[in-house]
Order: C-alpha cells, then sequence, then structure tokens
C-alpha cells in the first residue's frame, strides 16, 4: 500500500486558512515564480486553489521541483465535506490524482456529476483503506483540518508535509483541526526552501511523545 501523507499549506503558527475560509497570502507562492507547473490531462485540472480562484500556477525553481514530484506521486486525496463544499468538488475534477474519497455523514448531493470519480464514506477508517486501494502503491493524501487532524489521531497518517509560508495569523483554521494531544514526529526527511515558503516532510513516530523507544 502507498504512503499516507498529511498535507496542506500552513501559516508558522499553524494556521491553513483564517476563520472564514480564506488563505490569505498562503497560496501566493504558486503563482509569483517563473516555472509553470502543470498535474493532470488538462491545464484547469491543476489550476484550482483554496479560494476557488482559476490561473495558471507559476512557481520558483525550487518549488515546481518539489511540488511537481508530489502531485504526480498521489493517486487518491481524502477531504472533509467542509472543503467538499467550500470547492464545490472542483466540479467533479479531482486536482490531484485519479479519485477522491469525502469523508461526510451526507451523502452526494443528487445530481451533483455523477460520472465524477468521487467516493462518499463517513468513517475515517474506511476512507484511508478504500483509498489505499485506489492509489495501489501511489500515494494517498490528506487534506490537512479537521478530518486530517481525526485521522491522524487514529494512527493512519504515516508523514505530515507543510508547505510552511513565513506569515502569522494569530488564529483560524488549524492544521491539525481540533487536535491537542502531544505527539512525536521524527526529524524532517525532506526541507526544501522555495521563494516565499519552507517544504518540509516529517515521519510520524509510533511513540507517543514522551515515551522512549
Amino acid at each position: 500500500m502507498g504512503t499516507v501523507i498529511m498535507h496542506d499549506v500552513v501559516s508558522v503558527d499553524g494556521y491553513i486558512a483564517y476563520n472564514d475560509d480564506m488563505v490569505g497570502p498562503l497560496h501566493d507562492f504558486y503563482f509569483s515564480g517563473d516555472v509553470p507547473v502543470v498535474v493532470g490531462a488538462t491545464q484547469e485540472k491543476a489550476d484550482y486553489d483554496h479560494s476557488g480562484d482559476v490561473g495558471g500556477f507559476r512557481m520558483s525553481a525550487a518549488s515546481a521541483e518539489y511540488v511537481r514530484a508530489m502531485w504526480q506521486s498521489i493517486g487518491c486525496l481524502v477531504i472533509g465535506r467542509h472543503f467538499f463544499d467550500l470547492m464545490n468538488g472542483w466540479e467533479g475534477n479531482p486536482p490531484v490524482g485519479e479519485h477522491v474519497i469525502v469523508v461526510s455523514h451526507r451523502p452526494k448531493p443528487e445530481g451533483w456529476h455523477p460520472d465524477a470519480p468521487y467516493t462518499f464514506v463517513d468513517d475515517i477508517h474506511e476512507a484511508i483503506r478504500l483509498a489505499q486501494e485506489i492509489a495501489d502503491d501511489r500515494v494517498v493524501t490528506v487534506n490537512a483540518g479537521n478530518v486530517g487532524g481525526q485521522i491522524f489521531a487514529a494512527g493512519l497518517i504515516d508523514e505530515v508535509a507543510m508547505d510552511v509560508v513565513p506569515v502569522i495569523f494569530g488564529s483560524g483554521k488549524r492544521y491539525f483541526g481540533d487536535f491537542t494531544d502531544e505527539h512525536r514526529l521524527d526529524d524532517p526527511h525532506i526541507v526544501v526552501p522555495g521563494e516565499r515558503v519552507l517544504h518540509t516532510r516529517y515521519k510520524v513516530s509510533r511513540d507517543r511523545a514522551g515515551e522512549s523507544g
């Protein structure tokens, strides 16, 4: 089975959006460089950011190399219902990978893109099981936030990936959602300095913080 990676762009104080879901300057690095990045069969498939705007991704050379490899490795994306509703599911076109799993107690909206490769499940364990089955040996990416935090708390995350932007929000939507326990991550095994962003990845230790072994 492929690696399960929790991922998002995040402020240095740990927020992925303001309370009104706006991301402020967090995604500026996607559009402020000279190197275009396109993933998927069409430009439109890769051109959505969290605000719902459409525009070509152009990043610094370092970010483009990292982001392109990251996106191309993804087989399936796992998100929560709030994010699905916020983006209207990218109109049935997965922004990365070939399939999207939506964790929700509500079914897919009636009549919404019936042929879209989206599956709705109401259990995080089933979401990850199904996502790994679909992704096979490719990466499963879990969107950060409340659902991501629940999946992390359940011990289902293998790695944490953060694109850290040098800005302080002060309040907003937390990267780990409502997860507040202490937990140990390994030292970062990937650190890529970009322009106005630092790309980092950490493997998740299976030992709780404070425990030896």
